[in-house]
């Protein structure tokens, strides 16, 4: 017994200096003495477990115990070595047995917490750690791991707080550093992280977890040289480092650099199929728009992990940018299975739904979405818009005022073309569109034209939209495409798609220019290094935020001189647009500070129309086309989302008080036929006093306009291509000038048109004049032979005076820009 007492001393004190060897040998020596000494036993486990062998430990204490079953400290020992093998179950029993023996041992309490971390039963980890910190508030690792706990519940904040309170007691955990980094990142403070990981790598410098996670801070601050850098130093170390490859692969794709970051991946992929690495790879393949091998790749990612919830996510993304919206919802549907409370993936089905025209259900993902993350980008803005397709105005008054308490606060939380017909304000408009800018579409920091002067015999112009096509856009502008004058001017269509099928329209707008590019295939840096490559000396963006729009062009600034013009009324608020073309109306002097672009004012309207355009000479009877026999027909044919309570109000206050009238609306679908029916009953108008026109050909389309009496217009967001084709048909239409851009549009049209006495500058004028109008017959039917007579020489339909307008603008543009003067406001002088 002595000689076994004498060994088990040597064995402690060679285990207390660290002579893990000498110990284990010395413990191994009592145990072939007396293969049942207890204490031989379970330090002989200790050392085993510190060696890193847990399974031989776990077999030790399992004989320690059956010796001694009440011993708490193999209890807790066995708990760790069950831990650090993944067996948790057995783990947290083993902590319970020895927590048990001796309640309010610190140690086994903050290891129980772990192995609650482990099987995910977070709150009750948490209960643990704040029990163990209450016996022991200066322990500076249980501080860091309660952060680390916090930060998987989704708690940065109250994780920063833990670190603070780990750094406060050890400024030199370098772990807690990083980890710090990693709660402000979360919290979107970048640049604190940045700092935070600064202060680890001063204490480990060659730490390849944080300088991986600083190259994403960088990233996310869009510093991207530095991100690399940072990326660099780890790959330096490790050239296999798989995170750090896989998250240059990620920064190199923002630089453009494709073939770079693809070989980043396929040196991932050279060490096995990587989830990760192929989700990435499919987002490159987005940007390059080779959306079929996208697919592909995310398909890869999801055969390694069935429920990679990003790769779902961003396959159904790539779905709805090729128009298979239906398999984009089957996507989503796998994703929210898996994830059902992600509002990310919740907005994104929202927008997938938008596309197929189903507002109420996109509207129950959208605010579902909201109640997920009620930071959601931009998911307020398009739950208000998804409710106005419908006219769902339930929850109008108090969405709306929201909205616009965090547009305000400079948020992003909508997005610009639908906070049109939300707001009158300007200056809100302005403060969305550069939240949008900022977030979305930032100016390129290596823009792609450096100030270069080209010498050309003619000035180059490319009109870059997505609708060269049947739609309103193309109506507008292809007059003025046929007539641009091409012995001073070069003009080329570029195509972003939506466009390339074969239509009338299409067809017409290829004959009219030099050149039809299409660009629909190309990612935003390669259509932009094709204008560069073209030399363009003005491009023309049709198309700004409006649907198909891509201002990441744009961003990349290809050309000397950019313009905004046509079909987003409004300021885009970004750097990278020089000039928005506009007409003192629609942007009188008082509203001037509001806009980011240099102003061109035109002298008359600044809406491009067709000179040519008739409709069909079959003008169809009130019964074919739903009308009751007699009465006086009011009309909107503006979208639904347009149609907003307050407007919807006065129109309600008309058919009451104009016996026998209705109300002809465009169809906007179900809901919103439901709903504005009900809306009218609710006023005390009989729903059978609204009819609905079906969607039919823009000629036939026209022609019905002669079945109508009073146009009515919207409020903020007013008529524009419809004002015009009402006006061209010789119907009066009664407006009501706002403060923005899309307010004063038809104002503009109608000054334009010959017809100022229609333009109201209050509701309550536009009721009562829309009320006079209604009451004169004679007074409307001058109003019609005026617009009908005039309709040739009015300047309104005067695209050959457009054209010559926008040609002096184009060369004043482009003579400034030779002379190296920055963009500046200007006025055209009328050509008479």
């Amino acid at each position: 017994m002595d000689t076994v007492l004498t060994i088990l001393k040597q064995a402690m004190a060679a285990h207390r200096i660290g002579n893990l060897t000498e110990a284990e040998r010395l413990y191994q020596s009592v145990l072939r003495i007396d293969a049942h000494q207890f204490d031989a036993l379970h330090l002989s486990g200790v050392v085993a477990a510190q060696r890193g062998d847990y399974r031989d430990a776990n077999r030790l204490f399992d004989q320690a115990l059956a010796i001694d079953p009440r011993s708490a400290p193999v209890h807790a020992n066995r708990a760790f070595a069950l831990k650090e093998l993944g067996q948790f179950e057995a783990a947290l029993s083993s902590c319970d047995k020895a927590l048990a023996i001796h309640p309010d041992d610190v140690g086994v309490i903050a290891n129980r917490a772990i192995v609650l971390k482990a099987l995910n039963r977070l709150p009750e980890a948490l209960a643990c750690f704040d029990r163990a910190l209450t016996m022991r508030p200066n322990d500076a690792e249980m501080l860091n791991g309660r952060g680390n706990l916090l930060m998987i519940m989704s708690r940065p904040a109250d994780a920063l707080d833990s670190y603070d309170r780990a750094l406060a007691l050890r400024p030199e955990h370098a772990e807690a550093w990083n980890d710090r980094g990693n709660a402000l990142a979360a919290l979107k403070r970048f640049e604190d992280a940045l700092a935070s990981y600064d202060r680890a790598l001063a204490l480990r410098p060659d730490d390849a977890r944080t300088l991986s996670n600083r190259g994403v801070a960088l990233t996310e601050l869009r510093r991207f040289a530095d991100s690399l850098a940072s990326f660099d130093r780890v790959l330096a170390v490790n050239p296999d480092h798989v995170e750090a490859l896989n998250n240059r692969g990620v920064v190199l794709v923002e630089l453009g650099r494709y073939e770079d970051a693809f070989a980043d991946y396929d040196r991932i992929l050279a060490m096995g199929e990587h989830a990760e690495a192929l989700n990435n790879r499919g987002n490159a393949l987005v940007h390059l728009r080779r959306f079929d091998e996208a697919l592909a790749s995310y398909d890869r990612a999801l055969a390694v992990k069935p429920d990679h919830t990003a790769a779902l996510n961003n396959r159904a993304g790539a779905l709805v940018a090729m128009g298979r919206w239906e398999d984009a919802l089957t996507t989503y549907a796998r994703l929210l299975a898996i994830q059902p409370n992600w509002a990310e993936a919740l907005a994104n089905r929202g927008n997938a739904l938008m596309e197929l025209k189903r507002h109420e259900e996109a509207a129950r993902d959208f605010a579902a979405a909201i109640a997920a993350d009620p930071e959601c980008k931009y998911a307020r803005g398009k739950l208000l818009h998804a409710r106005m397709q419908g006219c769902d105005w339930s929850a109008w008054a108090r969405e709306s005022a929201l909205l616009h308490d965090e547009v305000k606060r400079r948020k992003p939380c909508a997005t610009p073309f639908p906070f049109l017909a939300l707001s009158d304000s300007p200056t809100h408009q302005l403060l969305c569109a550069r939240a949008y800018v900022q977030d979305k579409c930032p100016p390129s920091p290596t823009p792609l034209w450096r100030g270069e002067r080209y010498s050309h015999d003619k000035i180059r112009v490319a009109y870059v939209s997505a609708d060269f096509r049947e739609h309103a856009t193309a109506y507008l502008i292809a007059d003025l495409l046929e007539r641009h004058d091409k012995d001073r001017f070069e003009i080329v269509a570029v195509s972003m798609g939506g466009g390339d099928a074969p239509s009338p329209m299409r067809a017409r707008i290829e004959g009219a220019v030099e050149r039809l590019i299409d660009i629909d295939r190309m990612s935003d840096n390669e259509a932009a290094c094709l204008i560069r490559e073209m030399e363009v000396d003005i491009a023309v963006d049709l198309m700004g935020f409006t649907q198909g729009g891509r201002p990441e062009i744009l961003a990349r600034r290809p050309a000397p001189v950019q313009v905004g013009y046509l079909a987003y009324p409004g300021t885009m608020g970004a750097e990278y647009v020089d000039y928005l073309i506009a007409d003192r109306f629609v942007i009188p002097d008082e509203q001037r500070a509001h806009y980011a672009e240099k102003i061109v004012f035109l002298p008359d309207a600044y809406q491009a129309n067709d000179s040519k355009r008739t409709g069909s000479p079959r003008v169809p009877s009130r019964g074919e086309a739903g009308l009751p026999p007699d009465g006086l027909v009011f009309c909107c044919f503006n979208q639904s989302f347009k149609i907003v309570p307050d407007v919807f109000d006065v129109w309600m206050r008309l058919l009451r008080q104009v016996e026998g009238s209705v109300l002809w609306l465009l169809d906007g679908g179900a809901p919103a036929v439901r709903n504005l029916r009900h809306a009218a009953e609710r006023r005390g108008v009989a729903a059978d006093r609204l009819i609905f026109a079906p969607r039919i050909d823009v000629d036939d389309h026209l022609a019905r306009h002669a079945l109508a009496d009073l146009f009515l217009d919207t409020l903020p967001y007013n008529a524009h291509t419809t004002a015009s084709d009402a006006l061209r048909m010789g119907l009066p239409v009664v407006t009501c000038a706002g403060s923005t851009f899309a307010a004063r549009v038809c104002g503009s049209l109608l000054r334009a048109a010959g017809c100022p006495e229609l333009i109201a500058g209050s509701p309550a004028d536009y009721e009562a004049l829309a009320l006079t109008l209604a009451r004169n017959g004679e007074m409307r039917t001058a109003i019609r032979d005026r617009l009908i007579r005039g309709r040739s020489a009015c300047r309104l339909f005067d695209t050959d005076r457009l054209r010559r307008h926008i040609e002096s603008a184009y060369e004043a543009m482009w003579q400034r820009s030779q002379d190296g003067l920055p963009p500046a406001d200007f006025a055209v002088a009328a050509i008479d």
